[in-house]
């Protein structure tokens, strides 16, 4: 009596398999989508502040200029600031206005950068993000070198997304994107020695934003 091989048997199966009709296969996944959920537009602020802060940063609501001149004014006498370097000719002549010390001294830079004040580009609301740029007037130095990196920004450059965030950088400087970018999320921090979370590793040990509510 015959009794097919494993061969005979798997290759029948295979037949079988054949005739069948092939799989419904789904349609080319859409990879510029966004994979996020698109986010309330009201709710940005709140969305930014949690997740800044999240990320060790130090968040100061002002609700005018004239609140963030006073906001500064305690912050650098608390912190016994002796040096703050400002190199943007228009926070200068806020500072100026609004009585507050400054530096813009190039000699002094490396010894004495306690803390650094500049604009921002834009803020990204899904990551918690600054996105600085080397195009301003502050360079690439004022964000990186001092131990405490401060930032003024105002409510209206709120974006939801880095998507959103690039694109206004590259509408801004018409198509020429600054030769730096950099999405600041918290303080410099590094665990690579034994795993022990040390600030300030790379960068500003301390980040803080002062937000300007323009929309009021």
């Amino acid at each position: 009596m015959y009794e097919p091989r494993s061969k005979d048997i798997i290759l029948g199966k295979i037949r079988e398999a054949l005739a069948k009709p092939a799989p419904f296969m789904p349609s080319t996944p859409d990879f510029a989508a966004s994979v996020h959920p698109p986010l309330d537009e009201d709710d940005l602020s709140i969305l930014f502040a949690t997740t800044f802060v999240k990320s060790s940063g130090t968040f100061i609501y002002c609700d005018s200029e004239e609140n963030f001149l006073d906001h500064l004014y305690v912050f650098k006498k608390e912190k016994k600031i002796n040096y703050l370097f400002v190199f943007e000719a228009a926070l200068k002549a806020r500072l100026h206005a609004g009585g507050i010390s400054y530096t813009d001294e190039e000699s002094a830079f490396v010894k004495h950068a306690e803390a650094g004040l500049t604009t921002c580009e834009a803020l990204i609301a899904r990551t918690g993000s600054i996105l600085v740029s080397g195009a301003t007037q502050s360079g690439r130095r004022l964000s990186i070198y001092p131990e405490i990196h401060l930032v003024v920004a105002y409510a209206s450059q709120l974006l939801p997304d880095i998507k959103q965030g690039l694109a206004f950088v590259r509408d801004k400087y018409k198509g020429k994107i600054p030769s730096m970018l950099s999405l600041v999320s918290g303080p410099s921090r590094t665990a690579d020695i034994e795993k022990t979370l040390v600030m300030g590793a790379h960068g500003p040990k301390e980040l803080v934003l002062f937000l300007i509510d323009d929309t009021l």
